[in-house]
């Protein structure tokens, strides 16, 4: 039994060598966006791009600098419609206030869901079905936009030839958990982007970021708009897949000089977040989320606990030096992919050597979601119930060829 432990151990270690040279990987191939410097785009040939802002009770958060920051562009032929998602908070005050200084941006005052639908999706079809552009932004109330940014997510996608471009922002930390788990969160999402191939035209898996995901009009029109997405809890993920099964050019850059956000400020809005959208990640599968869990913690959790026991074994005496080698190992090569994810999201690699406790929480979250979701109970998000047995229930469905094959839930 001991044998096979310590052989367990080195294969762990040896997973985690692996990884080390995907991450390595997948890092060496993502692009970078930096601001364009070129001017083509004039004002009379410029295509008019929709701005599309859902807010739901934003006023203790960045909704003023985000609006501001999004008229500030010096992109010269936009709309800005944003949508008062049903707040009860002054919410509707602070973009009314803004709307009256700036022509460009208006205000739409949400209707109450109808059956079937999902907070975000109603938000942004109601904003999409005022929007006039040929282009449509999809944010979130929560990013800050640099003035280039617009101008140069157009002169992309048009000089690429694609059909939708989505950013990665530079997510910025301020409190612990904040530092301990956004690495984390980079990391799984540059894994996933890696095994499924997120940026292989051959491949139908995309991923989308809700914060900035530019599409062409004409492409979200034929997909369906939002209302192909209307009980859909990570939308912007779910049109990712849909603008590649379609046809479309899907293009997903860096860009954390562009655009950034501060998404939590308290480790109650991070897990309640989180269990709102993990298990959808698993496509609703309660049985590959507990393989998900368990697989984790077994190889990222065990590892270190076996190490400090080890530690403590071999003060009082004992020889425990063949547990510790392969354990020890297992997490210094965590603690190497962590700090590598730290310094791209500009968080202190000290945090890396607390990444078992990160990876801990965040595939704690993931059971729960899975766990409240499969059971009925539902998640919260903004004084909202999702996908608990009384309302809308997840979808399940996740073969479709093309959108309009897919069947509701």
């Amino acid at each position: 039994m001991f044998t096979i432990l310590i052989s367990a151990l080195w294969f762990v270690a040896f997973v985690w060598l692996v990884m080390v040279v995907i991450t390595l990987v997948g890092l060496s191939r993502q692009r970078t966006l930096s601001a364009t410097t070129n001017l083509r785009l004039t004002a009379s040939d410029a295509p008019l791009v929709s701005i599309l802002v859902p807010a739901r009770n934003e006023e203790d958060r960045v909704l003023e600098p985000c609006i501001r920051s999004i008229l500030a562009q010096d992109y010269g032929k936009f709309e800005v419609v944003a949508v008062n998602d049903r707040s009860t908070d002054s919410t509707a005050a602070i973009l009314e206030t803004l709307a009256r200084t700036d022509d460009r941006l208006r205000v739409i005052q949400g209707c109450e869901l109808p059956p079937g639908w999902l907070g975000k999706p109603h938000a942004m079809q109601q904003a999409l079905n005022e929007a006039q552009g040929e282009w449509i932004l999809a944010t979130d109330a929560d990013m800050i936009f640099e003035r280039t940014v617009l101008r140069t997510a157009l002169d992309r996608v048009l000089e690429s030839d694609a059909d939708a471009l989505t950013l990665i922002p530079r997510f910025e930390t301020g409190s612990f958990w904040e530092r301990v788990m956004i690495p984390t969160w980079e990391w799984v999402f540059l894994m996933f982007a890696m095994f499924y191939r997120v940026d292989d035209e051959k491949s139908d898996r995309g991923a989308g970021i809700g914060g900035f995901f530019l599409i062409r009009r004409t492409l979200l029109d034929r997909i369906g708009g939002y209302e192909a997405l209307k009980d859909e809890v990570m939308e912007d993920v779910r049109l990712a897949e849909w603008v590649k099964r379609s046809g479309g050019r899907l293009l997903i850059d860096r860009a954390r000089a562009l655009v950034s956000t501060r998404m939590y400020r308290t480790f109650g809005e991070m897990w309640e977040c989180s269990t709102k959208n993990w298990f959808s990640g698993v496509n609703f599968s309660f049985p590959f989320a507990l393989l998900c869990v368990v697989s984790m913690y077994l190889i990222a959790v065990v590892p270190p606990l076996i190490a400090v026991a080890a530690v403590i074994a071999m003060a009082s005496g004992a020889d425990a030096s063949a547990l510790f080698n392969p354990a020890a190992l297992s997490w210094l090569l965590q603690v190497l992919i962590m700090a590598i994810a730290s310094r791209h999201s500009e968080v202190n690699p000290l945090y890396a050597l607390l990444c078992p406790l990160g990876l801990a929480v965040n595939y704690a979250m993931l059971f729960d979601s899975g766990l409240r979701i499969t059971t009925g109970r539902g998640v919260t998000w903004k004084g909202r119930r999702i996908y608990d047995r009384r309302g809308v229930p997840p979808p399940r469905l996740r073969t479709v060829s093309s959108p309009n094959s897919r069947t509701e839930g």
